[in-house]
């Protein structure tokens, strides 16, 4: 006992620790507070260490060591600007769309005071995101328009006055399961609504909804299926069927519109992804859908519809705990007016547009000199949209005679700033659609130190 008394004595106080040089340079960093929690979470770090054996000379040393590991984790977990070399355009871990400088710029305006609910010529209160429904409108052809924090939030509000007291029916084939676990019949069940299911799984036909519709049925609804796709023996009625017999039963249609596609982007390789706009042509009464996918913005549900259903959603409750922030508005509005004047102001759209020459011309720029491979690949659309897609590309694979792929890929992983790769059959790829041309030079650096 009295040896490992004798060795506790060795540990250093937190005083000692924070009196450091090392941890001047944290309180800089973090705080006062902040630098002492670390501080004396590693000097109990130590005494346990002491407790079950541990030498106790160079304790101090390595009490620093321990607070600067500590301190460095803290800093990677938060949100960083990070490179994507994926060749995912709407990565949903690195953020989905990434915004266009017209919309960075709306926000950093918008930072500050900004006339979110006031009238700058009456000098009274203004609606909020009234320029944004407004856009909404003009590019969607729908009477109405109303923006939430994001796309369940839309689906729910939506089902909750609609269909909250009754059935709402759809399609067996459209139960999906999308990324964190959202599931369709999740957000139904919250929203106070019974599902009816019909169909099967690949075939629903127009005679199933109206067999199913009943003195409590309120609501009809199709919705996106995301990164799922039913192929071959499949069918499903027209919308315009659908908002038929939706109307002849005196019922509303509503359609989860997915990744918010406000104009016809086949051209550059999108497929099976709905443009808003036909959909409101169609007949459906009401559409949501997401302002960080395909539209490539800030996250956000979009509704546009019918005058009175949006208005009723609008007064609803519920919608004043769904409702955007200014920063979210500020980035929307920049957005839309980009897609009203060029659409190819929007990052989205340039990185869709790059064609397979251009491709692979930038990566045999970055490539020049340096000890890698050049590879025929495709890029993705991510984020749920366009599973069949495809977008030819060229990739850089990086391998290493002494380094594992795994080693490669964590090393860019680290670098300043971080890139991120993706790991196939042993080699590190890079794919440069999605890396913006002043990061190019990044790229390169970093593959250079890692060839050494």
């Amino acid at each position: 006992m009295s040896n490992l008394n004798d060795n506790l004595r060795h540990v250093p106080s937190v005083d000692q620790l924070l009196r450091t040089d090392a941890a001047r340079e944290l309180r800089e960093r973090v705080g006062t507070r902040r630098a002492t929690n670390i501080a004396r979470s590693v000097i109990a770090e130590i005494r346990a260490l002491v407790r079950d054996g541990a030498a106790s000379n160079g304790l101090l040393a390595e009490a620093v060591r321990r607070m600067e590991a500590t301190a460095e984790r803290e800093s990677q977990s938060g949100i960083k600007a990070v490179i994507n070399a994926t060749g995912v355009l709407l990565h949903t871990n690195l953020g989905r769309a990434p915004l266009s400088q017209a919309a960075r710029d709306a926000i950093d305006e918008a930072g500050r005071y900004c006339s979110l609910e006031y009238d700058l010529e009456s000098g009274a209160r203004g609606g909020r995101g009234t320029r944004v429904e407004s856009l909404l409108k003009d590019l969607t052809g729908a009477e109405d328009a109303l923006v939430v924090n994001n796309c369940a939030a839309a689906a729910l509000l939506i089902l909750k006055m609609l269909a909250g007291d009754g059935e709402t029916i759809v399609s067996r084939g459209e139960l999906v399961e999308i990324g964190g676990d959202f599931r369709v019949p999740d957000v139904m069940a919250s929203s106070g609504t019974r599902m009816v299911e019909v169909g099967t799984t690949n075939r629903t036909h127009l005679h199933d909804y109206q067999r199913a519709i009943n003195t409590n049925t309120r609501l009809i609804m199709r919705v996106h299926p995301s990164n799922y796709r039913v192929v071959g023996f499949a069918s499903t009625p027209e919308r315009a069927e659908l908002a038929a017999l939706a109307h002849d039963a005196g019922l509303p249609l509503y359609e989860d519109g997915g990744s918010g596609q406000l104009a016809d982007l086949r051209q550059y390789g999108v497929v099976d992804e709905p443009i808003v706009s036909e959909i409101v042509e169609s007949g459906v009464d009401v559409v949501s859908f997401s302002g960080d996918k395909l539209l490539g913005s800030a996250q956000a549900g979009l509704i546009v519809g019918k005058r009175e259903i949006v208005q009723r959603l609008r007064k609803h409750p519920l919608y004043r705990a769904l409702r955007s922030d200014k920063l979210r508005l500020a980035a929307l509005e920049a957005t839309l007016v980009s897609h009203q004047r060029d659409a190819a102001e929007v990052p989205v759209n340039q990185m869709l547009s790059s064609t397979a020459e251009e491709l692979e011309q930038r990566a045999r720029k970055v490539a020049e000199g340096l000890d890698v491979e050049l590879l025929a690949g495709e890029s993705a659309l991510g984020g749920g949209a366009g599973p069949t897609s495809k977008f030819p590309t060229t990739l850089i694979a990086v391998t290493h005679p002494n380094k594992s792929a795994q080693e490669i890929e964590h090393e860019l992983r680290n670098y300043s700033p971080p890139i991120i790769a993706r790991i196939s059959e042993g080699k590190v790829l890079l794919d440069l659609r999605t890396v913006f041309d002043d990061q190019l030079p990044a790229i390169r650096a970093a593959l250079a130190a890692i060839s050494k």
